[in-house]
């Protein structure tokens, strides 16, 4: 039964299914860890561009974080469950629940072939209008489209199309059901009615029947049966609340769901988002429907973020075996003028999402002398990489938003030179979110709100999540990082790609 308030030792849990593995953290009313588990999740590539999992395999993974982190605890303490999922990652079960086929992940490429098509029969701008998404490699929709032309068998014994929070949840629950904002990024969504598409589902000779239901984040999906107990050490009868995709619920991990509040994840993938009222369009973003369910989420992409940096190194720079290599290559940028000595970057070495929406974009490094180095090159990465998401963030300025403060997490959040560089191209401060898991804490504030801990989304993430400390904007840079910009911008050029 779901009650209001929460006793001392009450927790919930935050169950993040990620690309490469599977959290499971058990977190208290305030924010704290009390325990959690993880297990790798593995991906194969049975053709160049393709990306697969097992489906059992996010089960698998799942009941071994799930068991891990409950091992040890009193299990009446725990009074919730909510997921955190990768994004535009698809499932496709028969009727019973076997997968027809592997599920295929996001970082999958086959789709490629049915852009021009797809453009041609409901045209670019009119799925943007609809899903939000800038005409894209990356949300699902183009996938589906390969596999009725491709996979038409596999199609037709296919009762069910899942995102992994709705295949994970009929794991638990037996019920068909996912969340917006699960569902948003499959970019067969239309973000305003907060439903399946009907245009483009005919598009794609889709019904909606294969698909899931569909309900706000914060509800309630069903209960923990039996047997999934069993298999993940859960209570029977615990209640599952609909939390969403991992990039929105990392921005509600750190709060940033409010006014003025930047959300900027410095992990594998650089994502820059802010919360809006209405779905706003553009090209210097998605639209995304808020982990709220509440407004919307006004989301900037880079696909390669850390990736870049670690590909630089592991390249360039003798491989991050060296575990002194980071610091190193930081002390000697530090040093190095504002501008890298001429050396700019073109970051873009796996397509550039915004906002040119180039899947066949490439990297360019320029300017190179004989004096320059290593860390010239890390340098001017570290600069195109904090403008092209300044230049996002200038973007939502200029539709009206303010931009008051970035809350910056991930991996490159403990990095000091690329936090005091972000705080100076953009003139805001940047605060370090302190959890490292802010996507399953995301899904665990989801969880919070979803059994009455709190009254709204606003008064559970303010009470679980906190802050370390802020980098402060140096005022004089301003001008040479607006000169900056404009050469760095220069670097794409989309007759040179493809």
């Amino acid at each position: 039964m779901i009650a209001d308030g929460a006793g001392p030792d009450e927790l919930v849990i935050g169950l993040d299914s990620s690309t490469q593995s599977t959290k499971a953290v058990a977190w208290t009313r305030t924010g704290d860890v009390a325990s959690e588990g993880r297990a790798a999740l593995a991906m194969t590539s049975p053709h160049p561009g393709w990306a697969e999992q097992d489906p059992e395999d996010w089960w698998r993974t799942a009941c071994a974080a799930l068991s891990a982190a409950t091992r040890g605890l009193d299990l009446a303490q725990i009074r919730a469950l909510a997921i955190s999922n990768q994004r535009e990652t698809s499932g496709y079960l028969d009727a019973s629940g076997t997968p027809v086929r592997p599920g295929i992940v996001w970082l999958d490429e086959r789709g490629r072939s049915e852009l021009p098509r797809l453009s041609a029969g409901l045209g670019a701008a009119t799925l943007h209008r609809i899903t939000g998404k800038p005409f894209d490699l990356t949300p699902t929709l183009s996938r589906l489209a390969w596999l009725q032309r491709h996979e038409p068998e596999a199609m037709a014994r296919t009762a069910h199309v899942l995102d992994v929070q709705g295949y994970l949840v009929r794991r638990l629950t037996g019920r068909t059901v996912t969340s917006w904002t699960s569902a948003d990024p499959f970019g067969i969504f239309d973000i305003t009615a907060k439903a399946w598409s009907a245009p483009i589902l005919a598009e794609l000779n889709l019904p909606a029947e294969k698909l899931a239901s569909l309900q706000a984040p914060g509800s309630l999906a069903g209960l923990v049966t039996p047997e999934a107990a069993a298999a993940t050490g859960l209570p029977p009868g615990l209640p599952v609340i609909l939390a969403g995709g991992d990039g929105q619920c990392a921005g509600l991990g750190v709060n940033a769901m409010g006014a003025g509040a930047v959300y900027l994840n410095l992990g594998t993938a650089l994502i820059t988002g802010m919360w809006a009222p209405e779905p706003r369009i553009s090209n210097y973003w998605r639209t995304m429907v808020s982990p709220t369910g509440e407004g919307y989420f006004l989301e900037g992409v880079q696909r390669a973020g850390a990736f870049l940096l670690n590909w630089l190194i592991d390249t360039f720079a003798g491989g991050r075996a060296d575990p002194g290599v980071f610091a190193r290559l930081d002390a000697e940028a530090a040093r190095i003028p504002l501008g890298s000595e001429g050396v700019t970057v073109s970051p873009y070495l796996s397509g550039c999402m915004d906002p040119h929406w180039d899947p066949d974009a490439r990297m360019a490094i320029l300017g190179l002398a004989p004096h320059h180095g290593p860390a010239h090159v890390y340098r001017a990465a570290l600069e195109a990489l904090t403008l092209e998401s300044a230049r996002a963030i200038a973007a939502m300025r200029a539709e009206g938003l303010a931009p008051a403060r970035i809350i910056a997490v991930g991996g490159g959040a403990l990095n000091h030179l690329w936090t005091q560089m972000f705080a100076d191209a953009t003139g805001l401060p940047v605060t370090r979110g302190i959890s490292p898991e802010a996507s399953s804490l995301g899904a665990a504030i989801s969880a919070a709100k979803g059994i009455g801990w709190y009254p709204d989304f606003a008064t559970a993430a303010a009470a679980m999540t906190r802050t370390a400390e802020t980098v402060t904007p140096d005022p004089a840079a301003a001008s040479a990082w607006t000169t900056l910009s404009t050469r760095q911008a220069r670097t794409y050029r989309r007759d040179l790609t493809g």
